[in-house]
C-alpha cells in the first residue's frame, strides 16, 4: 500500500527491522546505496527473521534511479526539524516516505528541492537528536495504515 525508502542506511538492525514491518504491513522497501552493509549481512537477516522472504525489497545505485523506478506521486521526506507533523497528513495509497541515514539525515539539498509541506517530522522532547531509524518508519506507517483502516490487515 505505502512505499519506504531508506536512503543510505548505514546500520544492519534498523534495515533488518524495517523488512519485517514491511513484510507484516504490505509496505515495499526501496534501498538506495552506497548501504552502510551488506544485504546477506547475518544482522540484518537476524533482524528481519525469517520475513526478508515475504517482504518486497528493491535497491537502487542512487536515489535518482529510485525515482526514476518508482515514479511516486506523493513523496514524504521524514526528518527531524521539519515543521508539519507526520499526524497532520492525510496519506493515500502509493505515498512514498523517505529517510536518510541514522547519523545524519536526509541531506540539505534534497530537502531543499521538496516542498515544504512535503517534509514531515515526528514530534519528539526538545534537546534530542531523532527518534530510531527503524522506531520511525513504524510510527509513520502505521499511522498511513491506520488513516486507511488497516486494510489487508489481521485483528483490525
Amino acid at each position: 500500500m505505502f512505499h519506504i525508502i531508506l536512503l543510505e542506511p548505514e546500520i544492519p538492525p534498523n534495515t533488518g527491522n524495517v523488512i519485517r514491518l514491511c513484510a507484516n504491513t504490505g509496505c515495499e522497501l526501496h534501498l538506495v546505496h552506497p548501504l552502510g552493509f551488506s544485504i546477506d549481512e547475518p544482522s540484518v537477516r537476524r533482524a528481519g527473521l525469517d520475513y526478508h522472504d515475504m517482504a518486497r525489497v528493491r535497491d537502487y545505485p542512487d536515489f535518482a534511479a529510485c525515482l526514476r523506478s518508482l515514479k511516486p506521486e506523493r513523496l514524504y521526506a521524514v526528518e527531524t526539524g521539519a515543521e508539519r507533523s507526520y499526524s497532520d497528513v492525510r496519506y493515500r495509497p502509493g505515498d512514498a516516505f523517505l529517510f536518510g541515514r541514522e547519523t545524519s539525515g536526509l541531506p540539505a539539498a534534497l530537502l531543499e528541492s521538496l516542498r515544504p509541506e512535503a517534509r514531515v517530522s515526528i514530534p519528539m522532547r526538545p534537546g534530542n537528536r531523532s527518534v530510531n531509524l527503524s522506531n520511525s518508519v513504524a510510527l509513520v506507517v502505521y499511522e498511513a495504515w491506520r488513516q486507511h483502516g488497516f486494510e489487508g490487515g489481521v485483528g483490525a
